[in-house]
């Protein structure tokens, strides 16, 4: 137990986020509420014993009494009552957990002092209706909507557009509605007793650690599941004591574009949640210094000196009670990606930031995000209505109403837009599984706003024009009736929402990638210029803090083209494999069938030019970089007919009485051939073992190349990699007549031919025995997705869809193993492999080809591990060039 006074922001991890910036703020000497933090610890014993430790409630009463001796007031009282707020704060911000609960301690008779004392009927019921409302959604679980069909039903008796024109006796009545509804959906009455509702209250929220919504959110944001999450209890502050009075929610900057300036929203005569819950469209910060000219100062003084406290963008929720201002909690706040690169920029510029600051700032998933297409603005498009930007981006899909359908679409393959009046955590899953949200309430600083922001989703906010029936399953807009399914697009830069689907052209940032910064300039406005010229600023930074290189996997000459574009300081992996499909496919297959040594030899014949052709295209546009090509790798299935098309073929001429020898031999071939796993069968080394000539007519084709580019005035810089090597003894023999055919080509030529001959780690038993492995292999290179199938057992494309939801579910995984590396598993095979094979051979090269190459939280692991570079596809490689900035950052200053 710490109250405000006593804790800091350094003890997030047991005061929470929340907890940890109130008293933060309350060493700062700024206005806030006094009150107390119970902390994580006790929520973690809490969860694993199923009870509160024993001397929880007397601490709480120490607290609660030295909260009431500060203030003059008891928790309860008939008189002059003391309200507190409970609200949860994890160590990091999370929509998914419980919403707050205010004015805790209002009962039957209390309400009676608070409106003696306040001298104001209508707001002491307010109060009360609130506390039963939140109450009841939040501490009993009850569903939302039977509250809100009480208040909807109060609002059309008297003619009301709000409820803040509700009437005293009108809220009177209805806390007597929302008490028989708590008694009738529960069995119990409404808790009259002051501490038991406090009581019930911080239950609920170590309840609400584990709920559905909470652990979505902690999967997708991989916020690992046992930190527990702290219960603040803070002194009521009133927002709703009439025209001078209100609440609000204000940023330092844009949170949506980075823009510098205060942003904001503020509601009169309103009371904690009101602005972010978007039950009412709100005014901006402007109207609340014209309404308000003293606290709107203050205010703006506070938000000046908690950005220069936290070097950062701040999130300030504030409540204003008859001219007060009163602070109610601070957060570095969330941000697009967009507003994450100017941000990082300008305070560099304002001196308050370092450069590997600001590095460390932005994400290699939030440049993922600008390399998203945007709508192409030269397209026709028919305009529904205009709401507020929220979060940039451009999203098409099909309209749902509620979160359980857009999760269960999404799950087919559909690409949906939620679009609901207003968001609640509830709707979380529904907003993860969703392309976009469009809302008809709400600001800027709604939940649908925040939320979408965090997880970078489009979004657009408050537009009013939208008349929403989720009973029908129908919007209505300027005469337009959409149903559920219905195409819809909205562009979260502008807040508009067209018809239809709508075609896309190449962000800015792709563009500056591919044309450099000049040319990408010379075509922006403005604001994309900014932003531009911060994600260069920073991408360059990171580039001279890296040690891990950065390479492409890239099987042609296009491919490798781009990967230059975007970087790419080489090839990591070239699949030969790719090269023969299509119409070059049957070669493969003839190769494979030959029965005859002439066959086989005639296939190889024909496939040597193709193949050299191949490289050399390949290695001219990869002058002076080093480009590793891996030997063919294919299940063998992939490149044989198909089995059921020739048993159709031959049973069809039998039935007719005739005869077809050419299927008839295709169809026993296969049938020779055909493996029950192709994925564990003839396949890599093993192919190049029982194929003869396989794998020499490619390395000649690439001996070839390389002399030939050589002779012809270029660096070609080229290795040769043989894949799923298992022992070293299969390295030995292939490599043995690798070194011969290159040796053989360097004096037919003339060109000197230093390639180096290494192996992809896949399998398990490579990592373990990689000390051996080593004494043939100039290089490791792991290929991580196969590596990972392996260790694990599973077939990557039979198991994703059909466990994985659940082993997600039910925690197995946090993350997708082909997503996010495996650290506890495969990366112990990497660890073993990069030690054992540095102590065979310390000069040897390591890398990584498999896709999570340009995951940014397995770059960390692959910069920790000590590999020299990694390899990712064209359009991860400024994803990986920026993390592995960031890897460099966090291993040597500890940012």
């Amino acid at each position: 137990m710490f109250d405000f006074a006593d804790g800091s922001r350094e003890q997030v991890d047991l005061l929470g986020g929340k907890g940890a910036n109130l008293a933060e703020m309350t060493k700062l000497g700024l206005p806030v509420p006094p009150g107390f933090t119970i902390t994580t610890e006790a929520c973690r014993y809490y969860l694993a014993q199923g009870e509160e430790p024993q001397s929880l409630r007397v601490q709480v009463t120490m607290a609660l009494r030295r909260l009431e001796d500060q203030l003059g007031r008891r928790l309860g009282d008939v008189q002059d009552p003391l309200l507190v707020s409970v609200r949860s704060g994890a160590k990091f911000s999370m929509p998914g957990m419980m919403e707050t609960v205010l004015n805790v301690g209002l009962n039957d008779y209390s309400v009676k002092g608070l409106a003696d004392a306040a001298g104001d009927e209508r707001f002491a019921w307010d109060s009360y209706r609130r506390l039963i409302q939140m109450f009841g959604r939040t501490v009993l679980g009850m569903p939302g909507a039977l509250f809100e069909d009480a208040l909807e039903a109060a609002k059309r008796r008297t003619g009301a557009r709000t409820d803040v024109e509700l009437p005293a006796e009108e809220l009177t009545a209805l806390v007597e509605s929302f008490k028989q509804v708590v008694a009738a959906h529960t069995g119990r009455e409404f808790p009259q007793d002051p501490r038991e509702q406090l009581d019930m209250a911080m239950r609920a929220v170590f309840d609400s650690w584990n709920t559905e919504r909470a652990r979505i959110y902690r999967r997708r944001e991989r916020i690992p599941h046992d930190l527990g999450t702290a219960v603040n209890v803070c002194a009521m502050v009133f927002g709703n004591l009439g025209e001078t009075s209100g609440t609000g929610v204000c940023f330092t900057r844009d949170p949506a574009t980075g823009k510098p300036g205060a942003y904001g929203d503020y509601l009169g005569n309103a009371q904690g949640e009101d602005v972010v819950a978007g039950i009412r469209n709100t005014l901006s910060l402007e109207d609340f210094a014209r309404l308000d000219p003293a606290s709107h100062a203050e205010l703006t003084q506070v938000m000046r000196r908690l950005e220069t406290h936290y070097r950062d963008l701040c999130d300030i929720e504030f409540t204003v009670e008859r001219g007060k201002l009163w602070i109610l909690q601070t957060r570095v706040g969330k941000r697009t990606a967009a507003a994450a690169f100017r941000i990082a920029t300008q305070l560099i510029d304002e001196r308050l930031i370092t450069e590997d600051e600001a590095l460390h700032r932005v994400t290699g998933e939030q440049l993922g995000q600008l390399l998203f297409p945007q709508f192409d603005a030269d397209a026709q498009r028919e305009l529904l209505t205009r709401g507020m930007a929220a979060s940039p981006g451009a999203a098409s899909g099909k309209l749902v109403f509620d979160s359980a359908t857009a999760v269960e679409w999404a799950g087919r393959g559909e690409d949906v837009l939620l679009c609901r009046r207003e968001t609640t955590p509830d709707d979380l899953a529904g907003m993860v599984a969703a392309a976009g949200v469009l809302t008809s309430r709400g600001g800027k600083t709604s939940h649908a706003a925040v939320v979408a922001r965090g997880m970078g989703r489009t979004c657009v906010c408050g537009a009013e024009e939208l008349d929403i029936d989720v009973e029908t399953r129908t919007v209505k807009v300027n005469g337009t009736t959409l149903t559920e399914g219905d195409v819809v697009s909205i562009d979260g830069s502008t807040g508009e929402v067209f018809t239809g689907r709508l075609p896309v052209v190449a962000s800015p940032v792709v563009n500056y990638l591919e044309r450099g910064l000049d040319a990408a300039l010379a075509e922006a406005d403005p604001e994309t210029a900014d932003l531009v010229r911060a994600v260069d600023r920073l991408l360059r930074h990171a580039d001279r803090t890296r040690r891990l290189r950065v390479r492409a996997n890239a099987d042609t000459a296009e491919d490798a083209t781009r990967a230059r574009d975007m970087g790419a300081e080489g090839i990591g992996l070239c699949r030969t494999e790719h090269m023969f499909l299509g119409e070059r496919r049957v070669l493969i297959e003839r190769l494979v069938l030959a029965e005859e040594a002439a066959d086989r030899e005639a296939a190889l014949a024909e496939l040597l030019p193709l193949q050299r052709a191949d490289f050399v295209a390949l290695l001219t546009e990869m002058d002076r970089l080093p480009v590793t090509i891996r030997l063919l790798d294919p299940p063998l299935h992939e490149f044989l007919p198909d089995r059921t098309e020739l048993a159709v073929k031959v049973a069809v001429a039998e039935a007719r009485g005739e005869a077809d020898p050419e299927a008839e031999r295709l169809l026993a071939a296969v049938d020779r051939l055909r493996e029950t796993n192709p994925m564990l069968g003839l396949r890599g080394v093993r192919l190049g073992l029982l194929v003869p000539g396989l794998y020499a007519m490619q390395v000649r084709a690439i001996a070839e190349a390389a002399a030939e580019r050589r002779n012809a005035g270029g660096a070609p810089i080229v290795e040769i990699m043989v894949p799923l090597v298992g022992s070293v003894m299969e390295l030995h023999l292939i490599r043995d007549e690798i070194d011969q055919i290159i040796t053989d080509i360097a004096e037919s030529s003339g060109a000197q031919l230093e390639i180096p001959i290494g192996t992809m780690i896949e399998l398990p038993r490579a990592a373990l025995t990689a000390r051996r492995v080593a004494e043939a292999a100039e290089f490791f290179s792991f290929g991580t997705n196969d590596l990972t199938q392996t260790t694990w057992g599973f077939s990557r494309d039979d198991v994703e869809a059909s466990i994985f939801a659940t082993y997600l579910e039910k925690g197995v995984f946090t993350v997708s193993p082909f997503e996010s590396l495996d650290r506890d598993g495969v990366g112990a095979l990497i660890r073993t492999a990069v030690a054992s094979g540095r102590e065979t051979r310390p000069t040897i090269k390591l890398g990584v080809c498999g896709e999570h190459g340009g995951d940014p939280e397995s770059v960390h692991f692959f910069h920790d591990a000590g590999l020299d570079y990694v390899s990712c596809s064209p359009y991860r490689v400024p994803v990986a060039r920026l993390e592995a900035g960031r890897a460099a950052l966090a291993a040597d200053t500890g940012l």
